[in-house]
């Protein structure tokens, strides 16, 4: 199972313990996926068609519990290449449509396919229906990508007025969510992973939470050891190649002026130098007597180069 399907198995074991919570997280069902139609025999249901068996649990579950009504549920194949199951959790009678649409403060959009829109925001006045009402959005259209690729979490909407609704919902929890086109719906999504940490506290999905930060935590050691590793390599690199250059000027100084042209303590430098190529700066200075520091070091190595370079422009005057 993916880590979007484990997340969504476990919010759908989740419901609000309070009535106000159930009815806030069955909106958002509603808003996001349902529709209500007028049968043949002038009758009004209200239906949720979702592609997720958990989707259509947690509707039915909230629908028995909150309301005491009895559902139809019905699956079929969808007429995709995919092939997937679609299951229709649908209610049987006006009355019940009628009685669930004003719980929920869902209205008609006003279109002739029975779109829904949220009439007013009565039911999300407290944190935790707000809460509820993003687990019951993510659960029917969102989904989150494996943390070890990466960081993305969205809920996909039908249409810019509700996904505006929802992205004022999640940042009410000073959460960074934005919106985006994508083909003809609205995408509310949020990529920083500690954000992502913090909407799946927002729905109370504590053991997706968990996993997320343990792996989190991994990955963000590996990247640190990774830079460690990178910086030593590269200071390793920077030493050996001032070594070798070092060698080469000291080289040149013996066979162009010899050693007995330099003072005592360059010359003392360069044939340690020469003798340990692979020495530190600190180890170079700890090997004189008596002992010089690494600025010391440097300073004399310096100037020796500043003499090779100087041989190094007689050679080319004279040729």
């Amino acid at each position: 199972m993916s880590f979007s399907g484990m997340v969504k198995e476990e919010l759908s074991k989740r419901t609000g313990a309070s009535r106000h919570c159930q009815i806030a997280e069955l909106a958002a069902m509603y808003l996001l996926c349902g529709k209500l139609k007028c049968t043949q025999g002038q009758e009004l249901v209200l239906w949720v068609q979702t592609e997720n068996q958990w989707v259509a649990r947690k509707c039915f579950t909230i629908l028995q519990k909150t309301f005491n009504i009895e559902t139809d549920i019905t699956v079929h194949e969808s007429a995709h290449l995919k092939r997937c199951r679609v299951y229709h959790v649908t209610t049987r009678e006006t009355e019940q449509a009628l009685e669930i649409l004003e719980a929920v403060k869902l209205v008609v959009k006003g279109s002739s396919d029975g779109t829904l829109k949220l009439g007013n925001t009565m039911i999300l006045q407290r944190n935790c229906c707000k809460r509820a009402f993003i687990r019951g959005a993510f659960l029917t259209s969102g989904s989150i990508s494996d943390p070890q690729k990466g960081y993305h979490f969205e809920i996909v909407c039908p249409d810019e007025e509700k996904a505006q609704q929802l992205q004022e919902i999640i940042r009410s929890f000073h959460i960074d969510a934005k919106i985006v086109l994508r083909k003809k719906s609205y995408v509310v999504y949020v990529k920083e992973g500690a954000q992502i940490v913090d909407i799946l506290a927002v729905m109370e999905a504590n053991v997706a939470l968990m996993d997320l930060e343990n792996i989190r935590i991994l990955k963000e050691m590996r990247n640190s050891v990774n830079r460690k590793v990178n910086c030593e390599t590269a200071n390793i690199n920077k030493t050996v190649n001032a070594a070798v250059k070092q060698v080469e000027d000291i080289r040149l100084i013996e066979r162009k002026a010899g050693f007995e042209s330099l003072s005592e303590g360059l010359g003392e430098i360069a044939r340690l130098r020469l003798q340990y190529p692979e020495a530190t700066l600190k180890e170079l200075g700890m090997m004189l007597n008596p002992q010089v520091g690494k600025s010391g070091v440097n300073h004399r190595l310096r100037k020796l180069s500043m003499i090779a370079e100087e041989l190094r422009g007689d050679e080319e005057e004279l040729l």
